[in-house]
């Protein structure tokens, strides 16, 4: 059954929310070490602890996966509105930001994280005897990666943070930022620890679910810091990759590369057969370890708010929630048609309705304006959610369709397109019917497969296809230094499809729609490329899809006010800096 009971030690319960009670209790803090760390049981509820700040209201539940991750080249806020998020999501990052300059924001809950694990991985390493294919061994592997989750967020969003890889003393209560480059490195070792300490999914019990760390998982995480750390970033005012030799592409790529086969060979996980089954399962609060899900930020039914941000939205109760919420964020209106019509991740990812304002509800077209996400639907759940707030559904943090799209990357870098060619099939094979892969499969890659500037172009488009909505986008265009280029090319896609002009010119301008038997389901006709007959006698309703004016100046604008490129990364929240005894600021490193 999917609920974390998180279970509060009293000695970690105090940890950072009050530094210095914690600080004037050295001695009760070693004796509860000593006792907490030599006993399975109680280690694994101070494991728990470390997972507790998730769900806290400004943690990773109402800030850091509500906010971080928009605007790209494939996802924007639906709103226009000037607001705090608003200001985040077109890259206005003011460090007093009225969501994020709290003393309880996401910042302080990771950290609060971080010390924890700090505290049990002392712990453990003292008086649990924490080695390979033991429980204790399994637990300091967890530790040790929830720690490193902590930190590659918290890298992500603002670049270069404080480095605390022990528990605070007296001396560090107050410290300065760290270069994320030692960072990185730290992570990178520190994983490849954990990897030799956890076992595979399904393995053992303690790797049953995807609530918990696995080996598969600690691998194709340890990939993905190697792609961050020796990709570009915003370094000062300029864009560029680190100057320290240990990061270089040439010393992770190849590290990276392996964690990702040792993944696929090990057959401990894999794609699901169907897009949209990756979706149902998580709606369905599916935590079984072992399938496309590699690890899940977990939530219990009153924390979290996947689907309150960004499911397809209802306007009110009705016959699939008492949560009307969903759709604070959707795709880009070109996104759709993008899309090849015959990909099967379309119609899973993008969605052109909204739940209508009645109870039994149906839905009802929104406009070529306005989509919304459609891997995250409240009708695909077996909950009826009634909270205000909380849906509960956990954020898959990442899937192994991750880890084939960067052994893609990493092979066509180091050995060619070739190499990459069949794990970019791997991915397409899966997006589309058998009968259909001879084109869209072995012709496409193929195409591709010409040069390594044709292969990285087709993994860069693949990835936006795979992941639209997953929030993973902006990373992914900060370390490949096409944040600001991909997004230019967005608002030239959007003014070309409100004018049909250019790759849009093939996009009908009318859409007709009538109800299925259902009263509910929409069918509709328009919607495809080249769908231009007029069917006024089929169809019960018709209105104007796309024109000039349905796609507003103010709204394609809206994906970006500041430079993306020169605010990649959020500063560091002015509450902190104040409490920080000078010791904080936003001045660049380097």
């Amino acid at each position: 059954m999917k609920n974390i009971t998180y279970i509060l030690i009293l000695f970690l319960a105090g940890v950072l929310s009050s530094c210095e009670d914690y600080l004037d209790a050295p001695t009760q803090s070693t004796m509860d070490e000593s006792l907490i760390f030599s006993n399975v049981e109680l280690a694994k509820g101070a494991i728990d602890g470390i997972k507790e700040p998730m769900g806290q209201t400004n943690s990773y539940r109402g800030r850091f996966l509500t906010h971080y991750g928009s605007n790209t080249d494939i996802e924007w806020n639906n709103s226009t509105s000037i607001n705090a998020r608003g200001d985040l999501s077109r890259y206005i990052n003011s460090s007093t930001n009225s969501d994020m300059n709290r003393d309880n924001v996401y910042w302080a809950m990771l950290y609060r994280g971080i010390e924890r694990a700090n505290v049990c991985i002392r712990g453990l390493r003292t008086y649990g005897s924490p080695e390979p294919g033991t429980e204790m061994g399994q637990l300091l592997g967890e530790a040790i990666t929830l720690r490193t989750i902590f930190y590659s967020d918290l890298l992500k969003a603002h670049g270069d943070i404080v480095a605390r890889f022990e528990p605070i003393t007296s001396e560090t209560i107050y410290m300065s930022k760290s270069n994320r480059d030692v960072i990185y490195k730290q992570l990178i070792a520190d994983l490849e620890e954990a990897a030799t300490l956890v076992a595979w999914p399904n393995e053992t019990a303690a790797t049953s679910t995807t609530e918990m760390v696995n080996k598969a998982f600690v691998k194709a995480f340890r990939a993905r810091l190697c792609l961050w750390a020796s990709g570009y970033a915003q370094r000062g005012a300029s864009i560029s990759r680190s100057s320290d030799p240990e990061l270089s592409v040439d010393v992770l790529y190849p590290i990276a590369l392996q964690e990702c086969k040792d993944v696929m060979e090990s057959n401990k996980a894999s794609l699901e057969t169907s897009f949209e089954t990756v979706w149902r399962k998580n709606c369905e609060e599916v935590i079984t370890a072992g399938a496309e899900s590699l690890w899940e930020v977990p939530f219990s039914e009153a924390r979290g708010r996947h689907l309150f941000t960004y499911g397809v939205r209802h306007q009110m109760a009705d016959q699939y929630t008492g949560q009307p919420r969903g759709g604070a964020y959707g795709p880009l209106p070109n996104v759709y048609y993008d899309f090849d019509s015959k990909d099967t991740r379309r119609d899973v990812t993008c969605v052109p309705y909204i739940w209508s304002q009645s109870n039994p509800a149906k839905q009802e077209l929104d406009g070529v304006n306005t989509w919304y996400f459609g891997k995250w639907r409240y009708e695909w759940m077996k909950r009826y959610v009634t909270s205000t707030n909380d849906d509960g559904v956990n954020k898959i943090f990442m899937r192994y369709a991750e880890v084939v799209l960067m052994a893609a990357e990493i092979e066509n870098e180091l050995n060619g397109p070739v190499a990459a060619a069949p794990y970019l099939k791997q991915i397409r094979q899966r997006a589309f019917m058998s009968a259909d892969w001879s084109d869209k499969v072995d012709a496409y890659v193929d195409a591709a497969s010409v040069s390594k500037e044709t292969m990285f172009k087709a993994i860069v488009d693949e990835h936006g296809f795979e992941f639209c909505g997953e929030m993973e986008r902006k990373m992914a265009l900060i370390r490949w230094n096409l944040l600001k280029t991909k997004m230019d090319e967005a608002k030239i896609k959007m003014d070309d499809l409100r004018n049909q002009v250019g790759e849009y010119a093939d996009v009908p301008t009318t859409v007709y729609y009538s109800y299925l038997a259902d009263g509910e389901t929409l069918d509709y006709y328009g919607m495809e490329r080249g769908e231009t007959a007029d069917k006024s006698a089929d169809y019960e309703f018709q209105e104007t899809w796309v024109s000039p004016t349905k796609i507003e100046d103010d709204k394609i604008n809206s994906l970006y006010s500041n430079d993306p490129d020169q605010n990649q990364f959020w500063p560091i929240w002015q509450v902190f800096i104040d409490a920080s005894n000078g010791m904080l600021n936003n001045d660049p490193l380097n």
